[in-house]
């Protein structure tokens, strides 16, 4: 017969062993969770470290240029303390180097190696295309004759051209995140007014406005057209860094040049401007 301690070490034993069955689900949903979140981590800080990356895909299209091969570039944008869609850029090589003939695009073998822009997912907005042509231009054609330099001994050569991607994908990248600062700043204002009807008090935030509407007015947001409940008018339009370079109001006498100076007297930021102009 077992002794009272041998009992009482049973029982610690048993109660051990169930504590732990109990707590094993928890334990299992635990470190999924655990698992989850390190992942999520892991996501956010690659995202937020590296802000551009490439990757390559493979055309199906069995015409495709290059034998098909496309160099992909991924950009990620953060507003509003999220991340956004990602915005994809395609590039190509589409140059061949120059026949025995004459013949060809590319000019000489080493244009065989420039890209070109292919297909990509940039808001209409951004000016995707001055930024190829400054910074990705074509290779020069064989037959070229302008854009000859001298070389000292009175001869002439022609100039090479060369391609910068990755100071393309740089000022590519800086332009979409200042035209979601501007789409921003503009929802912001809106919000402040109590126009956009999300807040609480955005009636009322509305009715002691003058303001009756406030809307990007151009693709890049960089004009905002403003709408008083006096039947006024204005533009505001803002530079790259969100600062307002000119304020323009239209009244029922013309122009009202006395409100646009009053507009700026706080200061060029857009806020500050709006917030002024609310208050007219």
């Amino acid at each position: 017969m077992p002794s009272e301690s041998e009992l009482d070490d049973e029982i610690a034993s048993l109660k051990a062993r169930a504590i732990a069955a109990a707590a094993a689900p928890d334990r299992d949903a635990l470190q999924a969770r655990l698992e989850k979140q390190q992942a999520y981590d892991q996501q956010c800080l690659y995202r937020t470290c590296a802000g551009v990356t490439t990757f390559r895909v493979r055309d199906p299209d069995p015409n495709a240029v290059d034998g098909g091969n496309v160099l992909g570039v991924r950009i990620e944008v953060m507003t509003r303390a999220k991340f956004i869609r990602p915005y994809y850029v395609f590039l190509v090589r589409p140059y061949s180097p120059p026949s025995e003939g004459g013949g060809g695009s590319g000019g000489s073998e080493q244009g065989r190696r420039f890209l070109r822009v292919h297909r990509h997912t940039v808001p209409p907005g951004i000016p995707i295309g001055g930024l190829a042509a400054r910074y990705l231009p074509a290779p020069r054609a064989r037959t070229a004759a302008t854009d000859e330099v001298g070389d000292g001994d009175g001869r002439t050569t022609k100039k090479e051209r060369t391609q910068d991607l990755s100071r393309f994908v740089r000022c590519l990248r800086r332009e979409i995140i200042r035209y979601h600062n501007r789409v921003a700043i503009i929802a912001d204002l809106r919000r402040s007014l109590g126009l956009d009807g999300r807040k609480r008090d955005a009636g009322e935030l509305a009715g002691r406005s003058s303001i009756l509407a406030i809307s990007a007015a151009d693709a890049e947001a960089k004009q905002v057209r403003v709408d008083w409940k006096d039947g006024r008018s204005g533009r505001i339009v803002i530079n790259d860094d969100g600062d307002v370079d000119k304020v323009v109001v239209f009244g029922d006498q013309g122009r009202d040049r006395e409100t646009e100076r009053e507009a700026l007297s706080r200061g060029s930021r857009l806020e500050l401007v709006a917030r002024k102009l609310a208050e007219m």
